[in-house]
């Protein structure tokens, strides 16, 4: 997977964590850098966690879905964007407070984080280097937190549902791509 590639990927799936972090700067009365890098290194730190964990579950099962492995990550990241985009539209609106306690920040930590799990089980069939691979989502994911917050503080909620959207967007099309090279038409 080249830079270009792992870089939007880390894009597509830091979408779901900047949203929420928008929506936690939303709530936060005095924005500090202490506050922003909390959020920042909760939602790294499992975008990073959730990959790696997904890619040692993938390798366990790679030599007996080899010839289809293209196919699964085509339908993960397809099923991933949809519900991204479906999410995007939905009136449903996420309760957030101030609050960045270890209880409230790990369940928002691993709900944003699922869907890097299922990409994590794609990066075991496709050639990736997976430590690279982890880093750099969960740096992209960092900054892409930091910024979310303080967005969410100057913004409000503005900017959520398009981080959303792109996002699915993003991950649909990577999804498309893989399929595409291993057929051989790209």
């Amino acid at each position: 997977m080249d830079i270009f590639t792992l870089f939007t990927l880390a894009v597509g799936l830091s979408m779901d964590a900047f949203a929420v972090a928008v929506c936690k700067g939303l709530a936060m009365n005095k924005l500090t850098l202490k506050k922003a890098a909390a959020v920042g290194a909760w939602f790294g730190g499992f975008q990073a966690l959730m990959p790696a964990a997904g890619y040692l579950l993938g390798v366990q099962f790679k030599d007996k879905i080899a010839s289809i492995d293209h196919w699964i990550a085509f339908i993960l990241l397809g099923l991933i964007g949809i519900n991204m985009i479906r999410e995007a539209y939905s009136k449903e609106e996420e309760e957030t407070d101030e609050s960045l306690e270890i209880k409230e920040m790990f369940v928002l930590a691993v709900a944003t984080s699922i869907d890097a799990l299922a990409v994590g089980v794609t990066f075991a069939f496709l050639s990736v280097h997976i430590w690279m691979a982890v880093t750099f989502i969960g740096i992209i994911t960092f900054l892409l937190s930091m910024a979310g917050v303080k967005v969410g503080n100057v913004f409000g909620t503005k900017y959520k549902a398009k981080a959303e959207l792109t996002g699915g967007v993003i991950l649909i099309l990577l999804g498309i791509k893989i399929l595409l090279e291993h057929i051989g038409i790209v």
